[in-house]
Order: C-alpha cells, then structure tokens, then sequence
C-alpha cells in the first residue's frame, strides 16, 4: 500500500511542478502584455489630449493678452465721454472673452485655472478702481488713468502668462 502511494507521488510531484511553472510563466506572459496594451493605450491617449492642451493653453494666452489692459483699450473704444458706459464696455468685452474660453479649464491644472480667473478678476478690478477716481470724469481721462497704473505696475496678465508658459514647460 505505501509503495503504491510512493509510486503515485513519484508521478503527480513532477506533474504538478511542471504544472504550476506553466502556470506562472502564463500568469507574468499575460502581465507583460497587458501592460504592453496598457502602455500603448496611454501613448495613444497622449497624441490626442496633448495637441488639445496646447490649444487650450494657447487660447488662455490670447485671453490674457487681450485682457491686458493697454491693449484692451486700444481695442475696445469709447462711444462717448460716459466713463461708467466705457468702464460697462470694457468688462463686458472682459467677460465675454471669459464666457468664450471657459471650456478650456478641462484641459489646465486647477492652479493655472485659478491664477487665470485672478488675473480676469484683478484686470477687472484696476479698471473699476480706477474709475471710482473723483477727478476722472471722462472715458478718455478713464483710459489714461488705467494706462498710467500699467506704466507703474505690471498688469496682472503677466503674471499668468508666465505661469502658462511654465506648465506649457512642464508638459515636455
């Protein structure tokens, strides 16, 4: 009886050795190719989302740039000597530019997002703090005022041009 039980091992051991390294060597096989599929799936996912992000990035850089203000008062003119009518205009033409872009967040980081709404907010608030000035009381004298606060600090635009064209970096 033992030697029948022996004889029995003696043929199942190797069986389930062979068995269980067939088993494994299909087992890290069938990893390798997944991550092999895996790998080509994400360099494809690359060579859609990348091209979508640079335009998305592109078009923030335009937003800031005619957001900045010495250029949005070359491009939005007064109708007429009404400073509140002409500050209305110039967040108006701010905000549409805004609502027109909007889509693009999905695309950003949520700090670039962010640092991009400050810059839209911070423009918008040099052009109302400006106008409250008591001794503007026309659109043109409102022009210069706000020109003359950009030739004595950056306009806010800067800042996150800089911060675009860094995550822009940082993507390659």
């Amino acid at each position: 009886m033992i030697d029948q039980v022996i004889e029995i091992l003696q043929y199942t051991i190797p069986s389930i050795v062979t068995g269980a390294i067939a088993y494994f060597f299909f087992l890290n096989k069938s990893k390798d190719e997944e991550n092999k599929r895996n790998f080509m799936l994400f360099k494809e996912d690359k060579k859609v989302t990348i091209p979508l992000r640079l335009q998305a990035y592109e078009r923030m850089t335009l937003f800031m740039e005619r957001i900045n203000p010495s250029k949005l008062l070359v491009r939005v003119t007064p109708t007429d000597a009404n400073k509140n009518l002409y500050v209305d205009k110039l967040i108006q033409s701010i905000e549409q530019e805004f609502e027109h872009n909007i889509a693009q967040q999905i695309y950003m980081s949520e700090k670039c997002w962010s640092i991009i709404i400050t810059s839209k907010n911070a423009t918008t608030h040099i052009i109302k703090k400006t106008a409250e000035d008591e001794n503007i009381i026309s659109s043109q004298e409102l022009r210069e005022g706000i020109l003359q606060r950009m030739v004595d600090s950056a306009p806010p635009s800067t800042t996150a041009l800089s911060f675009i064209k860094d995550e822009v970096d940082d993507m390659f």
